[in-house]
C-alpha cells in the first residue's frame, strides 16, 4: 500500500490538518483507496488474519470479566431503579396504562445516554484531545499495543458494558417494536466495534463514534417522556406538548447532522482514507470499515422512519405524535413489567390482556 500514498492522499506535512471533506470527495477518494487496498491484499487470507490478530490485539481476560460484571450491574441497577423509582413516578403522574408501561424504559435510557454523551463531550472539548476538530489525525501516532489513557478507558468500560446489557435488555426487558431485530443487530455491531477498537487501539475514533450517536438517543427518549406526560392529564400538558414538538424537530435535524453528515465525513473519511495514510498496513482495515458502513446503513434505515413520521405529520395523517416503530397491540399488555397486582383496579386492561402479549406482540390463547 505504501506505493499508492502519493496518488490518493494530499501531499504535504503529515501533521497538517486536512480541509473538511465533502460527500463527493469521500466517495471518489474512498473508492480509489478501497480498490487499491483490495489489490494490495491479494495475498490476504485466514492465516494472515490470525497472525495479524495475534500480533496486534491487546485485550486481557480481566478486562473482559470487568465488562461482563458491569453489564450485569447495569441490568440489576435498571431493575431496581425501575421498581423503586420509575414505576412509582409513572403511577404518581397518572400516566395512561400503555404509557406507564413504556415510561421506565425511556427514563432509564435518557438517564444513561445523558451521562454517557456528556462524558464523551467532555473528552472531546474540555481536554487536550483534538480528534473531533481534526479526525484525520487520529491515526498519526497509532502504535500496536499503545497505552490507552485512563479517561478513555473509563468511557470504553461504561459503553461496552452498557451495550452488553442492552443486547439482553432489547430481548427481555424493552418493549418489542418493529425495528427490534435491527436494534439487537445494532447493539451487537456496536459492542463488536467497541471491543475490537479497544483491543486494536482505535480508541480515538471510537470515542468520536459514540459522541456522534448518543446525542440522538437523549433527544429521542426525552421527547417520548414528554409525549407520555402530555397525555397524562397533568396541568403541564401544553408545556409537554410544546417540548415534545420541539424535541421531534431537533431530533430529526441532529439525526441527519450527526449520523448522516458528520459520521461519514469525519469517521468514515478518517477510517477509510486517513488511516492508510498514517498506517499503510493498518490491521483489519476491511473488517472495521465494514462494521462502520453497517452502522451507517442502520442510521439510514432509521432515518426512513423519521421521514415517514414527518410526512404523516405534515399531511395530517397523524393527529398526535407516536413512535411509528411500535405495534398498536402492545397498548394492552405486559402488565408483568409493572408488577401490577391481581386486585389492582388502576390498570384493568393490562391485567386482562397479560396472557395475550409477549414483547408487545399478540399471541394466541392456549386452549
Amino acid at each position: 500500500m505504501e506505493s499508492r500514498r502519493a496518488d490518493v492522499f494530499i501531499s504535504g506535512d503529515s501533521g497538517a490538518q486536512l480541509p473538511a471533506p465533502g460527500y463527493v470527495d469521500l466517495l471518489v477518494r474512498g473508492y480509489n483507496v478501497i480498490c487499491g487496498a483490495i489489490k494490495d491484499c491479494a495475498n490476504c487470507g485466514l492465516e494472515l488474519s490470525r497472525n495479524t490478530f495475534r500480533n496486534n490485539a491487546y485485550l486481557t481476560w480481566s478486562e473482559v470479566g470487568m465488562v461482563c460484571l458491569c453489564a450485569i450491574l447495569w441490568t440489576v441497577t435498571r431493575r431496581k431503579l425501575t421498581s423503586c423509582l420509575l414505576q412509582p413516578v409513572a403511577k404518581w403522574c397518572h400516566l395512561k396504562p400503555k404509557d406507564a408501561m413504556k415510561m421506565p424504559e425511556s427514563a432509564w435510557k435518557f438517564l444513561f445516554y445523558s451521562g454517557a454523551w456528556s462524558y464523551s463531550a467532555y473528552l472531546l472539548f474540555l481536554t487536550e484531545y483534538t480528534f473531533f476538530q481534526d479526525p484525520n489525525s487520529v491515526f498519526l501516532d497509532w502504535k500496536s499495543g499503545m497505552t490507552i489513557p485512563n479517561d478513555i478507558t473509563i468511557a470504553y468500560l461504561i459503553q461496552g458494558s452498557f451495550y452488553g446489557h442492552s443486547i439482553y435488555a432489547s430481548l427481555y426487558m424493552d418493549v418489542w417494536r418493529r425495528d427490534s431485530v435491527v436494534m439487537v443487530m445494532h447493539h451487537v455491531v456496536t459492542l463488536v466495534l467497541i471491543t475490537f477498537s479497544y483491543a486494536f487501539r482505535y480508541h480515538k475514533i471510537g470515542v468520536l463514534v459514540l459522541f456522534l450517536h448518543d446525542i440522538n438517543d437523549i433527544q429521542l427518549e426525552f421527547t417520548k417522556l414528554n409525549v407520555y406526560l402530555k397525555n397524562s392529564g397533568s396541568a403541564y400538558t401544553f408545556i409537554n406538548e410544546f417540548i415534545s414538538t420541539m424535541g421531534c424537530i431537533s431530533f430529526s435535524i441532529t439525526w441527519f447532522w450527526f449520523r448522516l453528515y458528520w459520521f461519514p465525513l469525519k469517521v468514515l473519511y478518517a477510517t477509510c482514507i486517513a488511516s492508510l495514510e498514517s498506517v499503510p498496513n493498518i490491521p483489519f482495515y476491511f473488517f472495521f470499515n465494514s462494521l462502520l458502513f453497517t452502522l451507517l446503513l442502520m442510521n439510514i434505515y432509521w432515518f426512513l422512519y423519521i421521514i415517514l413520521f414527518m410526512v404523516k405529520v405534515l399531511s395530517g395523517q397523524m393527529k398526535e405524535m407516536k413512535d411509528l416503530r411500535e405495534y398498536e397491540e402492545e397498548e394492552t399488555g405486559k402488565a408483568r413489567l409493572l408488577n401490577i397486582p391481581d386486585n389492582d383496579s388502576d390498570h384493568p386492561n393490562l391485567r386482562e390482556e397479560e396472557g395475550h402479549v409477549k414483547n408487545g406482540i399478540p399471541k394466541e390463547k392456549s386452549v
